[in-house]
């Protein structure tokens, strides 16, 4: 009898010491959790735009050729303040470690390839705390334009959300690149479907943003007649943005990155929902 009422005392000292103040502890963090959670979503409903965006524990960096590929040869990285270039730098490495570059028909990946794609992903998501997209694992490299058996015709680039995978001419994304503006960025266009794409298969901050702020823009244009014709009648917008909404998206944020203030002058309402679902100041 004794030694059961020991046994008995161990096991409530057990419970009173350890199980109870665990759980305890898991509810307060679960609610904290919860708490949190809300209120970066009501902060998000006011403001449009995240809490915080950067937050790291340890910042990457590119190796010496990489580094000096994105200092000359993309303007946007030099024209962010010396705290951006190392959020941005460390963004740019992390999509090189964490991504594949295939290059198909003999193609030779370069790091100046690697640089500029990841670059160009990084700068449409640097207003985005989840910067790094669920729907893309693989970039893939033909050299010039390439024949799809999937739709039985040529192509300069595509999203396949299904593979998980960007596709690109270098020719054709080199010329976008360095003509930047006449509103026809292949790099630009295809990563602007890979974001579209991704928020609208994901709930996170950032993709609420993104898919509430699209929302906002497609009821402002169908409330807006003028809007819509004077869209049509102005051609500042290639025709293949009336294709359906994802080209809509994607032709705008061409025009948005290369003619930003042509952009702004001429349909400063649709200027400013681009702006708010990309989070982008810079």
């Amino acid at each position: 009898m004794m030694l059961q009422t020991e046994q008995e005392k161990f096991e409530w000292e057990l419970i009173y010491s350890y199980v109870i103040p665990i759980g305890v502890s898991v509810i307060v963090i679960f609610i904290l959790y919860r708490l949190i959670k809300t209120f970066q979503f009501l902060y998000v409903s006011f403001f449009k735009k995240p809490v915080f965006v950067h937050h790291y524990i340890k910042l990457k960096k590119l190796n010496t050729e990489q580094y000096s590929i994105l200092k000359n040869e993309y303007e946007f990285f030099r024209n962010l303040s010396y705290k951006q270039q190392r959020h941005f730098e460390h963004r740019v490495a992390t999509f090189i470690k964490k991504t594949e570059f295939v290059g198909m028909q003999e193609l030779v990946v370069t790091e100046q390839m690697k640089v500029l794609m990841a670059a160009t992903s990084i700068m449409l998501t640097f207003g985005f705390r989840k910067y790094l997209l669920d729907i893309l694992k693989t970039v893939i490299i033909y050299p010039k334009a390439y024949y799809s058996t999937i739709n039985e015709t040529h192509h300069k680039g595509e999203t396949n959300p299904q593979l998980k995978a960007i596709v690109f001419s270098w020719e054709d994304f080199k010329q976008g690149y360095h003509i930047g503006d006449d509103n026809l960025n292949l790099g630009i266009h295809e990563f602007g479907h890979a974001i579209h794409l991704n928020a609208s298969l994901n709930n996170d901050v950032s993709s609420v943003i993104f898919n509430q702020g699209f929302h906002n823009l497609i009821t402002y244009l169908q409330n807006h007649q003028t809007v819509r014709e004077n869209l049509i009648a102005s051609k500042y917008f290639r025709a293949y943005a009336f294709t359906n909404h994802f080209e809509f998206f994607a032709v705008l944020l061409e025009n948005f990155i290369e003619t930003p203030s042509e952009f702004k002058s001429q349909f400063p309402e649709l200027y400013k929902y681009i702006r708010q679902m990309l989070n982008f100041k810079f």
